[in-house]
């Protein structure tokens, strides 16, 4: 069996080298941790974890708490979070939370009372209990939403500019209604982006109505609902910000069924860039978030965290970038 020597001696670098390098620190030059991850697999090389966990008294896994496993946001996220704690040679335990605070809390008590190594978590409010974890050390790094319980290390989106750009767009291509589907209210993120969608809207000069929004949650029924009371009403969006993908596929359902076609009689802009987008017609324009990596950054922040807890907390804000198709830009057509 390859020891780590034997890794440091292909890679033709120090012991101490190889386990910063495992270890996901990223003090490590980046050529160097190349070579590292390069002698580990051709040697075929496993951290021993039972010997690690012995010495800091945890095992060598993290959970991860996500608040839905069947949004591709979400599940982008897992996949970077794994690759990157696959690299350092932990295991990532995978929790659903189901947007459900009891659910949540009973994740967060298991981490605790089986001291995993760390968390990394999407919190289903801002005000999550987290205590169980606080009361154990055991590190903490939120993703994708803020935790105002805990002073924690964080990855996050810049939602409400994204939000706010995405409006913009609209205003261009000539929408006169710019309506809003939002996240739940008291999720950081559902409130940052109708945040946003008012920006833009006071940009424009336009004024905010409640009648053009609907709160519910990130799913295709969510969506559904949504989009059926609003382009029901009186004096119907004909444009619309979508908060997720899974909205949208409820609301692109409501379009087909009501004969409406996306971009020329309602625009959507949608949050998250799924796989099904551009299979569409017209494709959709979407808000592409860098999910998988924040999901990385946020592993590489919880190895840290580990590696040295007295260190300051620091949160990394990454940006959105705007995607646009053809179902924002039919308004101004022939």
């Amino acid at each position: 069996m390859a020891t780590i020597s034997d890794v440091a001696a292909l890679a033709g670098v120090s012991t101490a080298t190889v386990s910063r390098a495992l270890n996901g620190k990223s003090t490590v030059d980046p050529v160097l941790a190349g070579r590292v991850a390069r002698a580990v697999a051709e040697l075929g090389y496993t951290p021993n974890g039972l010997a690690r966990s012995l010495r800091r008294r945890e095992t060598a896994v993290l959970a991860l708490i996500i608040s839905d496993v069947e949004n591709p946001f979400f599940t982008a996220i897992a996949r970077g979070v794994e690759d990157a704690a696959q690299a350092a040679g932990y295991s990532v335990m995978l929790c659903n939370s189901d947007e459900n605070t009891a659910k949540e809390r009973r994740y967060v008590e298991v981490a605790a009372q089986e001291r995993l190594a760390g968390v990394i978590m999407s919190p289903t409010t801002g005000d999550s209990d987290v205590r169980p974890l606080l009361a154990q050390g055991t590190p903490i790094v939120t993703v994708d939403r803020r935790l105002g319980s805990a002073d924690c290390d964080a990855v996050l989106l810049d939602s409400r500019a994204a939000a706010r750009e995405a409006v913009r767009h609209l205003v261009a291509q000539g929408y006169e209604r710019i309506g809003c589907v939002a996240g739940p209210p008291g999720v950081t993120t559902a409130d940052d982006r109708l945040d946003g969608y008012r920006d833009g809207l006071r940009e424009a000069g336009r004024k905010y109505s409640a009648k053009l929004v609907r709160r519910c949650e990130f799913r295709e029924t969510g969506g559904r609902e949504a989009a059926t009371q609003l382009l029901a009403a009186s004096g119907a969006p004909d444009a619309l910000l979508v908060s997720s993908s899974t909205m949208s596929v409820g609301v692109l359902q409501v379009l087909a069924e009501l004969g409406r076609r996306p971009g020329r009689d309602v625009g959507i802009v949608s949050f998250d860039d799924a796989p099904w987008a551009t299979l569409i017609s017209p494709a959709l324009t979407v808000v592409a978030q860098p999910a998988h990596a924040m999901g990385g950054l946020a592993a590489r922040l919880l190895l840290d965290r580990i590696g040295d807890t007295t260190r300051a907390t620091t949160t990394e804000t990454m940006t959105a970038q705007l995607i646009i198709r053809g179902s924002s830009t039919h308004r101004l057509g022939p």
